[in-house]
């Protein structure tokens, strides 16, 4: 165990952490590797939120699970399998249980959206004889990382007759990338003397998308007829390969991601690089922890949402009515005939008596940034799912701080199945910090702590996991979802 309590259950004074990879057996060290080639081949696809909804509803049709509204007229029993879907945006994955839905869920919270460079409703305009796409960068982002990389642009449009198309383009070996365009160390005296977060500008962070120019035409006074020729080269591209004009661009959600795919990292392959790990790595584990779930006591369910690097609002975040409506529809359909007790009031105690893990990323301890991290309450890459008691700032404001019965509680759960897990905390105190959707599940007056995969450089176009955190944090939400209250 990660969290050393002594062999044959006599517990060690000593408090002791230990890598994974010396508690598995060669059979598991298989396992961690085979696991991580899914994972790898689910990130290098699904790079939006939009992309991951689709991505999990597929492979949960696949697992037997159906739309809710296939079984809200037929009621629900013991072993029924259901999901949500809210806007392409966000899902919840329901596996129903034996005990009645008064006594909670065991519930898995992570949240689909990465920190990335978004389009403007107006984006395309030409400059210098160059086509380039005006951005508004989402999330929390380093601005100077997404300089000179390659990027894809994937999104959605709705035309002006309602047809949706859908947008991927730079991820094929033969497809154009994009690029975002940096000054030469040459001429960047003046850039260079100012902070990091100053040397460049929300409003530079402009996508180079064209450079030719469409075929002259000229009026019959001969004067040039388009004086914005390279601008409609591009325009006459797009209509062709997606018959869109240029006011289809208000109704489009376009985004610019890193292009490529997710690669092992270092000689002996023991880390997986790519881009979205925040939170990606935790929906797909927690994801994957419920389709292998056979049978539960309680209700299993898995929440994705979207929105969580902007605050968790909007009516797809986790802020939102979502949950709280698709459970409403849970009680309803699954009221036993003659119950006397309000379904309001199930709801709420379904609510109150829920048990759930935020899954979320943490920092983990980087040898090159020791000094931001508290040695004794960092976490760290190979030794485990890591726990986070409460996240926050500044004296834990905007947290959710789990009680130590509840920490016990798991800490037994995850003790009984063997599971190697940490415990951290998101830096020193007063050096920075962050929140989870932990506290948007927190008011309901459930327990909720969070639990998900230490990383290092969080919120880059490239983040790094340790692939034995990626499989142990499977195998912790799989033992928390089977497990039931007592």
């Amino acid at each position: 165990m990660g969290k050393k309590e002594g062999k044959n259950g006599k517990n060690c004074l000593a408090y002791k952490l230990e890598p994974v990879w010396d508690s598995l057996k060669a059979a598991e060290k298989e396992k961690v590797q085979a696991f991580a080639e899914g994972y790898k081949a689910f990130l290098s696809t699904a790079k939006t939120e939009r992309e991951a909804v689709d991505y999990f509803q597929e492979k949960a049709i696949a697992q037997g699970y159906v739309p809710f509204a296939e079984k809200a007229g037929q009621g629900l029993k013991p072993g029924d399998k259901v999901f949500f879907v809210n806007r392409n945006k966000a899902i919840l994955l329901v596996q129903i249980g034996k005990r009645p839905l008064s006594e909670g869920l065991a519930l898995v919270g992570a949240h689909l959206d990465a920190p990335r460079i978004d389009l403007k409703p107006n984006p395309l305009y030409q400059d210098e004889k160059m086509v380039l796409f005006k951005t508004h960068y989402y999330g929390g982002i380093k601005k100077y990382q997404w300089l000179t990389l390659p990027l894809a642009l994937h999104g959605v449009t709705v035309l002006g007759d309602g047809t949706l198309r859908k947008i991927a383009i730079g991820e094929k070996a033969d497809d154009p990338v994009f690029t975002i365009t940096d000054l030469l160390p040459h001429l960047a005296k003046d850039q260079m003397e100012k902070k990091m977060s100053e040397a460049v500008a929300g409003e530079g962070l402009n996508i180079l998308v064209g450079g030719l120019p469409a075929d002259e035409e000229k009026e019959d006074n001969g004067k040039e007829k388009h004086k914005e020729r390279f601008k409609k080269a591009i325009l006459e591209l797009l209509h062709q390969m997606y018959g869109m004009t240029e006011e289809d661009f208000l109704t489009s959600e376009w985004q610019g991601v890193p292009a490529g795919s997710a690669r092992d990292v270092g000689f002996d392959r023991a880390f997986v690089g790519g881009y979205g790990q925040d939170d990606r790595v935790c929906c797909y584990t927690a994801a994957e922890a419920l389709f292998a779930l056979t049978e539960s006591e309680q209700t299993a369910a898995v929440l994705l949402v979207d929105k969580e690097e902007t605050g968790s609002d909007s009516n797809t975040g986790m802020r939102s009515r979502f949950f709280e409506n698709a459970l409403a529809e849970l009680v309803y359909a699954s009221l036993p005939q003659g119950e006397l007790t309000p379904p309001e009031l199930i709801q709420r105690r379904c609510l109150f008596n829920t048990r759930a893990l935020s899954a979320d990323v943490t920092a983990g301890m980087d040898p090159n940034y020791e000094n931001v991290l508290e040695e004794k309450n960092a976490t760290r890459l190979g030794y485990g799912v890591a726990v986070s008691k409460y996240t926050g700032s500044r004296g834990k404001y905007g947290t959710s701080e789990a009680n130590a019965e509840f920490m016990g509680e798991v800490r037994r759960i995850f003790r009984d199945a063997g599971i190697v897990w940490q415990s951290g905390e998101l830096g020193k105190v007063d050096q920075g910090g962050g929140g989870t959707i932990a506290q948007f599940l927190a008011v309901y007056g459930m327990d909720v702590l969070d639990c998900g995969v230490p990383l290092l450089s969080m919120h880059a176009p490239f983040e790094v996991a340790h692939k034995a955190d990626i499989y142990m944090s499977c195998q912790a939400y799989k033992v928390f979802l089977a497990s039931a209250k007592k």
